[in-house]
Order: structure tokens, then C-alpha cells, then sequence
């Protein structure tokens, strides 16, 4: 049985006792002092929160840190317009028959003289 990660629907906030669902990721960059609160990620990482609506607008950080707070947006997860004209490209690439020169087999520049396991000796007479 292999894990597959759970639709983001049935994530749930990270914050104790808050079952409501989760709408937006939390990060932290240490080495810069700060917060960044985004979209939902594609998937759980070990070191990010996720946090519901309520608990993602209440979010504060300690003293000398700024949070960086990314546009949540309201677009339904999936792949966009452009995405899916790439791929539909990337498609249309891939089955273009492929132009393929013919192939000359290799001239022998000698006369075989003597052999020695994968070895020839050849002459150029």
C-alpha cells in the first residue's frame, strides 16, 4: 500500500483544538528573521503550518520579525489556462515524427590481418 498525501480539502489547521479547515501555509526563514504566510501548500511539510481562515488573519509574529503575507486568492486549485496549453504543446512536440537521416554503415579502412579476442589488426593496403 503506497502513502499518498491527502487532498488539501481534508487538512486542518495546525493550531491546537482547531478543526476548521486549512487555507493558507506558514513558513519561516530564520536566517532573514521572518514569517511567510501563503496559499495552502500542495502538500503537509514537516516544517510549515497549516492555518485555517480565522487563525491565518490573527497571525503575528515575534518582535523584529516581519511577515510577509502572500495573495491567498480565491481560485479554485487546479491547473490553469497556461498550464494546460503547455502541456497540450509539450504534447503535440513529443508526437512529431522525427526527421532521421539514413544511416551509412561504417567503411572498413583496411583488410583484416590477424585477431586477438575483441582486437583487429587491419592493413591499409
Amino acid at each position: 500500500m503506497s502513502a499518498t498525501p491527502a487532498p488539501q480539502s481534508l487538512r486542518t489547521c495546525s493550531r491546537t483544538a482547531c478543526a476548521r479547515r486549512a487555507v493558507a501555509t506558514l513558513t519561516y526563514v530564520y536566517a532573514d528573521s521572518t514569517a511567510v504566510l501563503g496559499p495552502l501548500a500542495t502538500f503537509a511539510e514537516p516544517h510549515a503550518y497549516d492555518l485555517c481562515d480565522v487563525h491565518s488573519e490573527r497571525l503575528s509574529a515575534p518582535r523584529g520579525w516581519e511577515v510577509v503575507r502572500l495573495s491567498l486568492g480565491t481560485q479554485e486549485q487546479g491547473p490553469s489556462n497556461d498550464d494546460l496549453l503547455a502541456l497540450a504543446d509539450a504534447v503535440r512536440e513529443a508526437a512529431r515524427p522525427v526527421r532521421r537521416e539514413p544511416v551509412e554503415p561504417p567503411r572498413e579502412p583496411g583488410r583484416e590481418v590477424a585477431r586477438k579476442g575483441h582486437l583487429r589488426m587491419l592493413t591499409s593496403d
